[in-house]
């Protein structure tokens, strides 16, 4: 096997394109064109950078007799080093999960809506519909909305399983990394600040349908009035998750921030708190609900929880810091 095809192989292996690997060897791409197309050779130093690059030997890609690759070791002894490619590897899967985890996020905050409804229509009209068939439904629709987003959150996680040692581990870094998260960074930092204003201003505003409803009567409308609360917080809460996932994933590149060398020596991190925090509400929501049977009262634990949540982080990491 040439050594042409044996760069297309490596690429199709590592799921590249072209552009994607001259933007990683510092090439155009037609100079990849003409490499996999045996029109021109790479000269060694970009040979060299090959290797590093699909992590085989250099012998494997001189050496035409060599079928398969020769793969090498690239971690030293003194640590774990993050090579070019997968820093470009990392940051394309954390922007894949950051929207996967608001999807779920969002499934887990909308769940108990159709409860809330249908308990508020059973209460003002009974005669339609009757409380237990209104609990049961509602009931069986949040365990089917929360099952979907645990399973989200479990297949986002496997999918940067292999980065996890970025969260804990003190890593070093291939020459050209931190120049190109760097640049990232500052392309993205504008995109970053518009979010959090819009998801700011988004959650502030949330409760606007709850309290213009609550001037009537009505638990339909109330309920109602709750439910479109729930959803443009949820829409607000995504565009957090997404923009600091993103974020986040260059000061753990950078190791900066939350991530830097002094942070990753200190306590466990805060990521299982929303896994643990949201059932327990559902508990207690149902809870209460079922035992006192105050379902026209019992949905102010919805928002009361959702304000409570950002406290809880927030003391969770000052926590941290001061200790």
């Amino acid at each position: 096997m040439i050594l042409a095809d044996k760069i297309i192989r490596e690429r199709k292996k590592n799921g590249w394109t072209q552009e994607e690997l001259a933007e990683l060897m510092n090439v155009s791409r037609q100079s990849v064109s003409k490499w996999e197309s045996a029109q021109s050779i790479p000269d060694i130093n970009k040979v060299i950078r090959l290797s590093e690059l699909f992590g085989v030997s250099t012998d494997y890609l001189f050496k035409d007799e060599i079928e398969e690759p020769e793969f090498v070791d690239t971690e030293e002894v003194a640590g774990r080093k993050v090579t070019l490619a997968e820093a470009h590897q990392f940051l394309r899967l954390k922007d894949k999960t950051s929207k996967l985890i608001a999807l779920a996020t969002v499934l887990c905050m909308l769940a108990p809506i159709p409860l809330i409804v249908l308990g508020g229509i059973s209460s003002q009209y009974p005669h339609t519909l009757s409380e237990m068939i209104a609990g049961i439904t509602g009931l069986l629709l949040l365990l089917l909305i929360v099952t979907s987003a645990v399973a989200i959150f479990i297949y986002s996680g496997s999918q940067t399983e292999a980065f996890h040692f970025l969260d804990e581990e003190i890593f070093e870094t291939e020459y050209g990394v931190t120049g190109m998260v760097k640049e990232r960074q500052k392309a993205y930092h504008g995109t970053y600040t518009r979010n959090n204003i819009i998801a700011t201003s988004l959650c502030i505003l949330g409760v606007l349908p709850l309290l213009l409803s609550s001037f009537t009567e009505n638990e339909v409308y109330i309920v109602i009035g709750l439910a479109t609360l729930l959803v443009i917080e949820a829409i607000g809460v995504a565009i957090f998750i997404i923009n600091a996932i993103r974020w986040e994933s260059m000061l753990k590149l950078l190791q900066e921030g939350d991530y830097s060398r002094q942070m990753k020596q200190e306590a466990n991190r805060t990521n299982g708190i929303a896994a643990i925090y949201w059932p327990v509400v559902i508990a207690l929501y149902l809870g209460y609900s079922f035992l006192t049977n105050n379902w026209h009262t019992s949905w102010v634990i919805w928002p009361v929880a959702g304000v409570l949540y950002g406290a809880v982080i927030a003391v969770v990491k000052l926590f941290q810091k001061n200790n």
